[in-house]
């Protein structure tokens, strides 16, 4: 396609991949599909009224209500992200799925509040409209994307507990480059296995598996594949164990015959089926719900925080020298490196002189603080208590690397002083706000009780719980009891 060259000639997609805009641009194309739907409905139906629906304000409230509906059903049914493996006609049925939900959920509104002014015609039209513009968006999407999975972007890191019947699964990885699986190790018994593939991935004895612990400590690893002919229940049962413990997941090979073994989530990859064991609360609605928060109110509170943003910058820039925003890497999901955003409260030559006060840290375990920090400025003391220094992370959420709610974000030296059980706070993406920062006597709890906090988040995980956060974080902040 010319369209696609295009895009990867001139780099736009490793454009958007480097400033982490990936999930927004996603989002505004569905966002603009959905509109542009609705706008050749309403045309062929009200144009001798008005021609844009957005002149008129009726159709413009029933967009407002219908296009948030139509986005979370998209989540629901898992097509709002970029399909892996996934064939057209699966693509095209799920959105046809969401059309029929959405024909249903209109025709319920247009009876029950008896919306008669409004033609079911017209409602018929933007459903098929809108079905056949978000295909056709996310096809494009689709086709896009295998050949930025395939030059190395958006993978997934895999290990790969196999035997000679995984021969197939693992040729089908490898050379579907756009699939974007990236396998780090196999650990295996099959001598089939070590002789095709001994010089291009690294390979582990099977009888070696607990290395698998240490290995998922030091690596990047998304997920563990178990593709074994004859499942071995302790050793998959030690797996699934070693997995939940550092937030990894854990899939299962599986037939028809075996599919009652568990109530995993039923996955595919390629044309074999999963069972997925996922070790955070999995309900994908909330979820749904969660991520279109994170976008929305983000978003808002940076528009709607501007004029305060602007102050606090143009505060630091004539009290102090240096940067506005300090940037600083973080270890995000799975121990993925990024960098988070906040206005800079300290002298230019903080890190330096933290060395000089190692000594003085009032924290036990890898994290340093000090109550009254020399280093910090007089205008950082004031966005410290206020917890206003961590706004700039709204555009580290809006890019996709955090959420309003979660663990938060550690240092890269911090993670490497961290005991196993504590690794698994990485398998969320980390927060602007968490329990350990809405409690008043934060600096006085302990790390562990910290760290037992973040997993209890995980643990509990809800929606409700996420308001709750939410509402505490905002009374912290007019209570000036952060840092």
């Amino acid at each position: 396609m010319d369209f696609i060259s295009y895009l990867d000639r001139h780099k736009l997609i490793p454009f958007l991949k480097k400033w982490k805009l990936l999930s927004i641009a996603l989002g505004i194309i569905d966002i603009v599909a959905i509109a542009v739907a609705f706008q050749c409905a309403f045309y062929l139906n009200y144009h001798l009224q008005e021609p844009f629906f957005f002149l008129q304000s009726r159709a413009l409230k029933l967009f407002i209500l219908v296009l948030p509906v139509w986005l979370v059903i998209l989540y629901l049914i898992q097509v709002a992200e970029i399909p892996r493996t996934k064939r057209y006609r699966v693509l095209f049925f799920q959105y046809f799925q969401s059309t029929i939900l959405i024909v249903t959920l209109l025709l319920i509104f247009y009876f029950v509040f008896k919306l008669y002014e409004i033609s079911r015609l017209f409602l018929i039209e933007f459903s098929i409209f809108g079905l056949l513009f978000l295909f056709i968006a996310r096809s494009l999407e689709y086709k896009v994307f295998k050949i930025y999975r395939a030059k190395g972007y958006n993978y997934i890191n895999v290990v790969l507990i196999a035997d000679d019947s995984s021969i197939p699964f693992i040729e089908s990885l490898i050379l579907n480059k756009e699939w974007g699986y990236r396998i780090i190790a196999i650990f295996t018994g099959s001598e089939k296995i070590k002789e095709k593939y001994e010089k291009a991935i690294i390979l582990l004895p099977e009888e070696y598996l607990t290395v698998l612990n240490d290995l998922m400590e030091v690596d990047i690893i998304d997920e563990v594949l178990y593709f074994k002919t004859k499942v071995i229940p302790s050793e998959v049962r030690n797996t699934v164990r070693s997995c939940e413990e550092l937030g990894v997941v854990f899939s299962l090979n599986y037939t028809d015959q075996n599919n009652k073994l568990t109530n995993a989530i039923k996955t595919v990859i390629g044309n074999q089926k999963f069972l997925t064991f996922i070790n955070i609360p999995y309900n994908s609605f909330a979820l749904a719900i969660k991520k279109i928060m994170d976008l929305s109110i983000s978003f808002l509170m940076i528009v709607c925080l501007s004029p305060v943003l602007i102050a606090i910058s143009v505060l630091i820039k004539v009290t102090s020298k240096g940067p506005i925003v300090f940037k600083q890497a973080r270890v995000g999901l799975r121990g993925r490196h990024f960098n988070l955003y906040k206005f800079r409260t300290m002298v230019v030559n903080a890190e330096k002189l933290k060395k000089e006060l190692e000594g003085e840290n009032e924290m036990d375990g890898p994290v340093f603080k000090i109550k009254d920090d020399p280093r910090v400025t007089k205008i950082g003391k004031f966005l410290r208590t206020t917890g206003l220094d961590e706004l700039p992370q709204l555009f580290n959420i809006l890019k996709g690397e955090m959420s309003l709610i979660g663990p938060r974000p550690p240092l890269p030296t911090e993670t490497l002083q961290y005991k196993r059980w504590q690794l698994r706070r990485l398998s969320v993406k980390p927060g602007l706000s968490c329990f350990w920062q809405i409690k008043p006597d934060r600096n006085n709890i302990k790390f562990e009780k910290w760290m037992e906090l973040d997993l209890a988040y995980i643990d509990n995980w809800s929606l409700r719980l996420d308001f709750i956060i939410l509402l505490k974080t905002i009374k912290t902040v007019f209570q000036r009891t952060g840092l």
